[in-house]
Protein backbone atom coordinates (compact mmCIF):
# COMPACT_ATOMS: atom_id res chain seq x y z
CA UNK A 1 0.00 0.00 0.00
CA UNK A 2 1.31 3.42 -0.96
CA UNK A 3 0.68 6.29 1.45
CA UNK A 4 1.55 9.79 0.29
CA UNK A 5 0.98 12.26 3.07
CA UNK A 6 3.37 14.90 1.74
CA UNK A 7 3.84 15.58 -1.96
CA UNK A 8 7.03 17.62 -1.92
CA UNK A 9 10.08 16.37 -0.05
CA UNK A 10 12.83 18.75 -1.23
CA UNK A 11 15.14 15.73 -1.60
CA UNK A 12 15.48 16.32 -5.36
CA UNK A 13 16.25 20.02 -5.18
CA UNK A 14 19.87 19.42 -6.18
CA UNK A 15 18.99 17.46 -9.30
CA UNK A 16 18.99 13.88 -8.08
CA UNK A 17 16.25 11.38 -7.27
CA UNK A 18 15.85 8.03 -5.55
CA UNK A 19 15.43 4.78 -7.45
CA UNK A 20 13.22 1.98 -6.17
CA UNK A 21 16.15 0.46 -4.27
CA UNK A 22 16.93 3.74 -2.49
CA UNK A 23 20.03 4.61 -4.53
CA UNK A 24 20.21 8.24 -5.58
CA UNK A 25 21.00 9.12 -9.19
CA UNK A 26 20.89 12.28 -11.33
CA UNK A 27 17.44 13.07 -12.70
CA UNK A 28 18.86 12.63 -16.21
CA UNK A 29 20.02 9.06 -15.48
CA UNK A 30 19.04 6.64 -18.29
CA UNK A 31 16.91 4.64 -15.85
CA UNK A 32 14.99 7.76 -14.81
CA UNK A 33 14.56 8.71 -18.49
CA UNK A 34 13.12 5.26 -19.23
CA UNK A 35 10.58 5.12 -16.42
CA UNK A 36 9.81 8.83 -16.76
CA UNK A 37 8.85 8.28 -20.38
CA UNK A 38 6.56 5.40 -19.39
CA UNK A 39 4.89 7.87 -17.01
CA UNK A 40 4.56 10.39 -19.87
CA UNK A 41 2.96 7.64 -21.96
CA UNK A 42 0.50 6.98 -19.15
CA UNK A 43 -0.50 10.65 -19.17
CA UNK A 44 -1.02 10.49 -22.96
CA UNK A 45 -3.24 7.47 -22.39
CA UNK A 46 -5.31 9.49 -19.93
CA UNK A 47 -5.96 11.98 -22.74
CA UNK A 48 -6.85 9.19 -25.18
CA UNK A 49 -9.32 7.74 -22.70
CA UNK A 50 -11.33 10.99 -22.85
CA UNK A 51 -12.39 9.80 -26.33
CA UNK A 52 -12.73 6.06 -25.61
CA UNK A 53 -15.59 3.97 -24.35
CA UNK A 54 -16.59 0.33 -23.90
CA UNK A 55 -13.98 -2.34 -24.56
CA UNK A 56 -11.42 0.18 -25.78
CA UNK A 57 -11.61 2.20 -22.58
CA UNK A 58 -11.38 -0.99 -20.52
CA UNK A 59 -8.28 -2.09 -22.45
CA UNK A 60 -6.68 1.36 -22.07
CA UNK A 61 -7.37 1.22 -18.33
CA UNK A 62 -5.55 -2.14 -18.13
CA UNK A 63 -2.63 -0.68 -20.05
CA UNK A 64 -2.46 2.31 -17.72
CA UNK A 65 -2.15 -0.08 -14.80
CA UNK A 66 0.50 -2.07 -16.68
CA UNK A 67 2.46 1.13 -17.22
CA UNK A 68 2.64 1.67 -13.46
CA UNK A 69 3.93 -1.91 -13.19
CA UNK A 70 6.47 -1.07 -15.89
CA UNK A 71 7.60 2.05 -14.06
CA UNK A 72 7.99 0.07 -10.85
CA UNK A 73 10.08 -2.49 -12.74
CA UNK A 74 12.30 0.05 -14.51
CA UNK A 75 12.93 2.12 -11.38
CA UNK A 76 14.32 -0.91 -9.55
CA UNK A 77 17.78 -2.02 -10.73
CA UNK A 78 19.63 -5.11 -9.52
CA UNK A 79 17.24 -7.85 -10.63
CA UNK A 80 19.83 -10.36 -9.36
CA UNK A 81 19.00 -9.20 -5.81
CA UNK A 82 15.22 -9.61 -6.14
CA UNK A 83 15.18 -12.91 -4.22
CA UNK A 84 16.93 -11.35 -1.21
CA UNK A 85 14.61 -8.34 -1.04
CA UNK A 86 12.36 -8.02 1.98
CA UNK A 87 9.64 -6.88 -0.42
CA UNK A 88 10.13 -8.49 -3.85
CA UNK A 89 10.00 -5.81 -6.54
CA UNK A 90 7.20 -5.78 -9.07
CA UNK A 91 8.40 -7.01 -12.47
CA UNK A 92 6.72 -7.20 -15.85
CA UNK A 93 5.88 -10.78 -16.81
CA UNK A 94 5.43 -12.65 -20.08
CA UNK A 95 1.66 -12.96 -19.59
CA UNK A 96 1.32 -9.17 -19.92
CA UNK A 97 3.08 -9.33 -23.29
CA UNK A 98 0.98 -12.34 -24.31
CA UNK A 99 -2.25 -10.48 -23.49
CA UNK A 100 -1.23 -7.60 -25.76
CA UNK A 101 -0.49 -10.05 -28.57
CA UNK A 102 -3.91 -11.70 -28.21
CA UNK A 103 -5.61 -8.30 -28.25
CA UNK A 104 -3.60 -7.16 -31.29
CA UNK A 105 -4.56 -10.34 -33.16
CA UNK A 106 -8.26 -9.91 -32.29
CA UNK A 107 -8.30 -6.26 -33.40
CA UNK A 108 -6.27 -6.92 -36.53
CA UNK A 109 -8.72 -9.64 -37.62
CA UNK A 110 -11.31 -6.87 -38.09
CA UNK A 111 -9.10 -4.85 -40.45
CA UNK A 112 -8.35 -5.00 -44.16
CA UNK A 113 -4.65 -5.27 -45.01
CA UNK A 114 -2.82 -1.97 -45.40
CA UNK A 115 -2.02 -0.73 -48.90
CA UNK A 116 -0.32 2.49 -47.75
CA UNK A 117 1.31 4.00 -44.71
CA UNK A 118 -1.07 5.82 -42.39
CA UNK A 119 -0.81 9.43 -41.27
CA UNK A 120 -1.74 10.05 -37.63
CA UNK A 121 -5.26 11.44 -37.55
CA UNK A 122 -8.81 10.65 -38.43
CA UNK A 123 -10.86 10.50 -35.26
CA UNK A 124 -9.77 12.20 -32.04
CA UNK A 125 -9.21 8.81 -30.40
CA UNK A 126 -7.11 7.58 -33.31
CA UNK A 127 -4.93 10.71 -33.23
CA UNK A 128 -4.36 10.29 -29.48
CA UNK A 129 -3.53 6.60 -29.91
CA UNK A 130 -0.97 7.47 -32.59
CA UNK A 131 0.62 9.90 -30.13
CA UNK A 132 0.68 7.08 -27.56
CA UNK A 133 2.32 4.85 -30.18
CA UNK A 134 5.16 7.31 -30.74
CA UNK A 135 5.75 7.86 -27.02
CA UNK A 136 5.75 4.07 -26.51
CA UNK A 137 8.41 3.76 -29.21
CA UNK A 138 10.52 6.40 -27.45
CA UNK A 139 10.07 4.60 -24.13
CA UNK A 140 11.18 1.38 -25.83
CA UNK A 141 14.28 3.07 -27.31
CA UNK A 142 15.20 4.43 -23.88
CA UNK A 143 14.68 1.02 -22.23
CA UNK A 144 16.87 -0.63 -24.88
CA UNK A 145 19.50 2.07 -24.40
CA UNK A 146 19.38 1.46 -20.63
CA UNK A 147 19.72 -2.29 -21.22
CA UNK A 148 22.94 -1.64 -23.14
CA UNK A 149 24.57 -0.31 -19.96
CA UNK A 150 22.57 -1.87 -17.10
CA UNK A 151 20.32 -4.80 -16.33
CA UNK A 152 16.73 -4.45 -17.59
CA UNK A 153 13.95 -7.02 -17.45
CA UNK A 154 13.55 -8.35 -21.03
CA UNK A 155 9.77 -8.61 -20.52
CA UNK A 156 9.67 -4.84 -19.93
CA UNK A 157 11.29 -4.20 -23.31
CA UNK A 158 9.04 -6.75 -25.05
CA UNK A 159 5.98 -5.15 -23.46
CA UNK A 160 6.90 -1.72 -24.83
CA UNK A 161 7.55 -3.19 -28.27
CA UNK A 162 4.14 -4.89 -28.41
CA UNK A 163 2.44 -1.87 -26.86
CA UNK A 164 3.36 0.43 -29.74
CA UNK A 165 1.96 -2.18 -32.14
CA UNK A 166 -1.20 -2.38 -30.00
CA UNK A 167 -1.66 1.39 -30.26
CA UNK A 168 -1.19 1.30 -34.04
CA UNK A 169 -3.86 -1.35 -34.54
CA UNK A 170 -6.20 0.28 -31.99
CA UNK A 171 -5.81 3.62 -33.82
CA UNK A 172 -7.02 1.90 -37.00
CA UNK A 173 -9.98 0.41 -35.12
CA UNK A 174 -10.79 3.91 -33.82
CA UNK A 175 -10.94 5.07 -37.45
CA UNK A 176 -14.03 3.02 -38.30
CA UNK A 177 -12.05 -0.23 -38.49
CA UNK A 178 -9.54 1.42 -40.81
CA UNK A 179 -12.09 2.79 -43.28
CA UNK A 180 -11.42 6.37 -42.09
CA UNK A 181 -7.63 6.02 -41.90
CA UNK A 182 -5.70 8.97 -43.31
CA UNK A 183 -3.43 7.47 -45.95
CA UNK A 184 -0.04 8.78 -46.96
CA UNK A 185 0.14 9.79 -50.61
CA UNK A 186 3.83 9.83 -51.58
CA UNK A 187 4.83 13.10 -53.22
CA UNK A 188 1.32 14.56 -53.00
CA UNK A 189 2.53 18.01 -52.00
CA UNK A 190 5.23 18.42 -54.68
CA UNK A 191 4.77 21.18 -57.19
Amino acid sequence: MVVLSKIYTRTGDKGDTALGNGNRVPKFDPRVEAYGTSDELNACLGMARLHADGETDTALSRIQNDLFDLGADLCRPDRDKDAQSEYPPLRMVASQVDRLEREIDAMNARLEPLRSFILPGGSALSAHLHLCRTVARRAERLAVQLASVDDVNPDAVKYLNRLSDWFFVAARIANDDGRADVLWVPGATRE
